[in-house]
């Protein structure tokens, strides 16, 4: 995996949208006051639990919206936190759309944006949900397109979410560089043969899967300057 080589022959760049382009535990910390200690906690396992259901529901060809995964995560973190508080479900759910993104995104989308790159997102989420996510966050005007799994009712890492892209971008796979911070969903796109910038914001391990990253790097804004 490089860290500094240049990747050549790009044409399009696309996002993983929760915990790449935004912070998931932005929703908790809306209402951390709240939740008191149990707030990190919650959070964490909210995020493991809406991960491993997509994934579930994958395998058992048992299909739901990401919306209505995110709830039944969320529902099984409150439930395990002894937290039975309705309102306060709801106005969880709601900050979900409402997402912070993470400091450096607009300037990189922007310097990306400005060499010529088509942008795009494809993500788990619901065209509703990316839609409130962008433009609550400022960067609706810089993305081309936000691809959602609904158009083929199966989430990442199965390929057919990721020939999305390619089938809507217009774009072979090696010309897209596709960026993730989840470790798993680097390795998918790299095994259905996108290049591959893994965005390791807190420094984790490598998965020990198919599908090799051509990228590790910190954050987004090292990357206009590695591809061309």
């Amino acid at each position: 995996m490089s860290t500094s080589n240049a990747i050549d022959g790009i044409n399009a760049c696309v996002f993983d949208a929760y915990g790449t382009l935004f912070d998931v535990h932005s929703a908790v910390g809306k209402h951390r006051g709240r939740l008191g200690g149990n707030a990190d906690s919650v959070s964490a396992l909210w995020r493991t639990k809406q991960l491993e259901y997509t994934w579930l529901r994958s395998l058992m060809k048992h299909h739901a919206d990401f919306w209505q995964v995110t709830r039944d995560a969320l529902d099984f973190a409150c439930d395990t936190h002894g937290i039975e508080d309705a309102v306060l479900k709801n106005d969880l759910m709601d900050a979900y759309l409402s997402l912070s993104a993470y400091p450096e995104v607009p300037e990189a989308l922007v310097a990306l944006k400005d060499r010529g790159f088509k942008l795009a997102i494809l993500s788990n989420g619901t065209p509703g949900m990316l839609e409130a996510a962008v433009r609550n966050s400022g960067i609706a005007s810089l993305l081309d397109e936000n691809l959602s799994v609904e158009s083929v009712g199966i989430f990442k890492p199965d390929p057919k979410v990721y020939e999305l892209a390619v089938d809507r971008l217009g774009v072979a796979p090696h010309e897209i560089i596709f960026q993730s911070s989840n470790a798993w969903d680097a390795s998918g796109a790299a095994a259905f043969g996108f290049r591959v910038a893994w965005i390791n914001r807190f420094g984790q391990r490598p998965e020990r899967l198919p599908g090799k990253p051509d990228l590790e790097i910190r954050d987004l804004m090292a990357l206009p300057g590695m591809i061309r």
